[in-house]
């Protein structure tokens, strides 16, 4: 295995500009001059933005009363061996346990990022069609010892409105679950989501080593990430990066 020294970096992050797609009903991007050489004698730009801007991370206070905010996040969590699954899911369809390719007994990194290819919608319409995980999917991958999901999409739920097709989980399963699951099941198990990842189809499936940096926003939900992977990376796994089996 190269070392993350050896490694080109990929940088994973979307960059943040004005006027930007947004989660539908978070604040709007602005981003423009505060000040300009001309009149003030240097540049300074002012953003304004929500915390859940472009590639962000959601600490589990993001939907859980109490939850770990971004002040209590270490990042010793954030950097180390991530497993990138590329997927094949059309608009507003769920991921199931079984296409995830899991072996029996297939233990994971703590981080896991999901390449659905997405991001190639971001900023159309058609990004708010995305793909999901099912929560069937989502409680398989906390098993076997994910305690970060990544996706390229807007969300690992769905945001838009699924087709009357779409499905997906467990054959009693009629139609995709309502609200946030899968936010539900991972921030409130203490894990944390990194949402609006851009480029994972040009890394191979399989695993990488990754550093996911966001801004150091005090004591809030949230906040805008840069991540950047080194491909092929990965260097054999230390028993505290991947977690102990669950008791039986």
């Amino acid at each position: 295995m190269t070392s993350p020294e050896a490694s080109v970096p990929h940088d994973l992050s979307r960059p943040i500009h004005d006027a930007m797609m947004v989660y539908p009903g978070d604040p709007a991007v602005r981003l423009g001059p505060g000040l300009t050489l001309e009149g003030d004698g240097v540049a300074v730009a002012r953003l304004t933005c929500g915390s859940h801007t472009g590639t962000h991370l959601d600490a589990p206070s993001h939907t859980v009363p109490g939850g770990r905010t971004t002040s209590q996040i270490r990042l010793e969590e954030l950097i180390g061996p991530a497993r990138v699954i590329h997927l094949e899911a059309g608009p507003g369809h769920l991921v199931a346990p079984q296409d995830l390719g899991l072996g029996d007994g297939d233990r994971l990194p703590r981080r896991v990022f999901l390449a659905f290819g997405w991001d190639r919608f971001f900023g159309t319409e058609q990004a708010l069609q995305h793909p999901g995980l099912s929560v069937e999917a989502a409680e398989l991958l906390w098993s076997r010892g994910m305690r970060i999901l990544g996706t390229d999409a807007l969300s690992p739920d769905l945001t838009g409105a699924a087709p009357p097709d779409s499905v997906l989980t467990d054959p009693a399963s009629t139609a995709p679950a309502a609200g946030f699951p899968v936010h539900e099941l991972v921030l409130g198990r203490d894990g944390l989501i990194v949402e609006n990842l851009t480029g994972l189809r040009d890394l191979p499936a399989g695993e990488h080593h990754v550093g996911i940096f966001p801004l150091p926003l005090a004591d809030v939900d949230g906040a805008p990430a840069r991540v950047v992977a080194w491909r092929g990376a990965a260097q054999g796994l230390s028993a505290g990066d991947r977690p102990a089996p669950p008791a039986m």
